[in-house]
């Protein structure tokens, strides 16, 4: 085990290993990035109290209040962490037993080539010395049978290499891991509001709208959805109560019957 000469720093780290021990939480342990911004900002504020000994008792209460409200997933990213590790491990291992083996293929497929050319060689000599046949035959037809031989020895290696993939696989044993839900308030997108049509007296998408080539609608936009949006925005304070006090000017339309006519 490794140690520092400074004996402050020795302190910090024993005491951050022993925070992040118990303070391990990860994002999606969270609602929303807030929380889990605070939540990493407590576990900083403890460790700094611990390190520089600011009010140790209070700190320390803390901790043993956060432990015991969160027993149950400081215990589930245990498992997690060792899990995964043990998974590093086995990874490390497979990788170090697949490189001997291709070592030792190597080293056999190299052994037997060099027999397999030795055995061709002294087999196209004998035929050139005992045959009657034109030699210039003999040599493509043992060049040919050199190169099926390759190729078969290719054909291995790529079932090799298949093999290897799923000796790599990631094993399926480990604690179940709960999707992130980053929206998980009551989205009301008022839908129920307005009716969207097909065509607005609208000038500023005119242009875009008499685009037949597609030049103006580049990245998938969609003047239909520029509309729903404006529409979106334009309906959601009908439900907020008028404003008091104010006289406003009896020629101008409430903003509710502009909205409606348009929807």
């Amino acid at each position: 085990m490794y140690t520092f000469e400074d004996l402050g720093v020795e302190k910090e780290v024993a005491v951050r290993r022993r925070i992040a021990k118990d303070f391990n939480k990860r994002p999606e342990d969270f609602p929303d990035l807030r929380s889990y911004n605070d939540y990493l900002e407590e576990a900083e504020d403890i460790a700094f109290n611990l390190i520089h000994d600011i009010d140790i008792p209070e700190t320390e209460a803390r901790v043993a209040q956060f432990k015991k409200e969160n027993a149950a997933v400081i215990e589930l990213n245990i498992q997690r962490e060792e899990q995964y590790v043990q998974y590093l491990k086995e990874q490390e291992e497979a990788e170090r037993a697949e490189r001997e083996y291709r070592a030792q293929e190597l080293r056999r497929a190299e052994e037997t080539e060099r027999d397999e050319r030795e055995k061709g060689r002294q087999e196209l000599i004998d035929k050139l010395e005992m045959s009657d046949k034109d030699a210039f035959k003999l040599v493509a037809r043992s060049r040919a049978e050199a190169l099926r031989r390759a190729s078969a020895r290719s054909s291995n290696s790529n079932s090799f290499q298949s093999t290897s993939k799923l000796l790599r696989a990631r094993p399926q044993n480990v604690v179940p891991d709960v999707p992130h839900v980053p929206l998980q308030d009551d989205w009301y997108a008022y839908e129920d509001k307005f009716t969207l049509r097909s065509s607005y007296d609208d000038p500023g998408s005119e242009a875009v709208r008499k685009d037949r080539d597609g030049v103006m609608k580049a990245g998938g936009y969609r003047v239909e959805d520029v509309w729903e949006r404006a529409l979106r925005c334009a309906v959601a304070g009908l439900d907020l109560a008028p404003l008091q006090g104010l006289h406003p000017d009896p020629s101008i339309p409430p903003l509710a019957d502009v909205v409606m006519a348009a929807a």
